[in-house]
């Protein structure tokens, strides 16, 4: 197996950052948070100018991971659009995206969008969904479902695994944040940085990251190689990346101190906009719940063997 992007994807993930600053970067998501009807002229320009619709990861490798790598730079910028979404959408459903959903309670961060979409449990059961008006924190709103068919067990992996490449982008920024934050800010005549717990914590914070990074690409590739166990790889993967979250926010938001829960803090934004992510369609227990269901007889293989 080879557990990284190629050069293609990677450049495209770098032209995807620099897009997205250009466009606005950190105030698209105050402005979609103040105004959700403005979330698709905000961003979709900006996403029809890199050919992200034009991705076709299901049939192409190479396409998987620059589908990937967008994920992960929208990520990184709180991008206030269902990117993983629209990419995981397959051919055979007259829709805009499909949203992985729970069996009770079907929610979506798709608030604002005049979109078609589809929905997907881990059982496989494909509906249309239809949002409901009222917008939740995080842009989400409840979907109303009218069953399509139960032939969807095979599109589950790719929409979990690239919501994960989009929260690995945040965790990402928030270390680069955090970073730059404990350089700057001084305590007893010196930087934050220099003192060794803080150093400490970052460690921690940055070994989840890395963690994450290559689970990330490994499920990726379990895709790309139509292994019987991706599902169960992307569970293991969304595990995993709640996980990496937790720790993450949590060092960050300590390090950052209240600021890291005022408004004009970009920090802010990124962890009330990773929450839908973490959330839904299940948080981390029951993520692990249902991976246990799933291969608690025979274990995970590959890369966790």
């Amino acid at each position: 197996m080879i557990l990284e992007l190629g050069a293609d994807a990677e450049e495209y993930g770098r032209a995807a950052l620099r897009a997205f600053d250009a466009a606005g970067g950190d105030e698209l998501v105050v402005r979609a948070d103040a105004d959700p009807a403005v979330r698709d002229e905000l961003v979709s320009p900006v996403l029809r100018g890199l050919g992200a619709f034009d991705l076709k990861p299901r049939a192409d490798a190479d396409e998987l991971e620059a589908a990937a790598a967008l994920c992960r730079s929208a990520g990184y910028w709180a991008l206030p659009y269902p990117v993983a979404e629209c990419l995981s959408v397959p051919a055979d459903l007259d829709a805009d995206g499909l949203i992985v959903v729970a069996e009770h309670a079907p929610a979506g961060a798709v608030a604002g969008l005049s979109k078609r979409w589809a929905a997907v449990t881990l059982a496989g059961v494909r509906s249309t969904a239809v949002a409901q008006p009222s917008a939740g924190p995080g842009l989400v709103a409840g979907l109303t479902l009218t069953e399509i068919d139960a032939d969807g067990a095979d599109d589950v992996a790719l929409g979990l695994t690239l919501g994960c490449w989009t929260l690995l982008g945040m965790l990402d920024r928030a270390l680069d944040l955090t970073k730059a934050h404990v350089r700057l800010r001084e305590q007893f005549g010196q930087p934050l940085a220099k003192f060794q717990g803080v150093q400490f914590q970052l460690t921690d914070a940055e070994v989840e990251r890395a963690g994450l990074d290559m689970l990330a690409k490994y499920a990726l590739w379990s895709i790309a190689t139509a292994r019987p166990e991706a599902v169960d790889d992307a569970l293991a993967l969304r595990s995993a990346a709640l996980e990496a979250a937790d720790v993450v926010f949590r060092v960050c938001h300590q390090l950052h101190g209240a600021v890291g829960f005022c408004d004009e803090t970009a920090l802010s934004w990124l962890s009330r906009y990773s929450q839908p992510l973490r959330r839904l369609p299940w948080g981390l227990s029951g993520t692990r719940e249902l991976l246990v269901e799933r291969a608690g007889r025979t274990g995970l293989t590959g890369l966790y063997a």
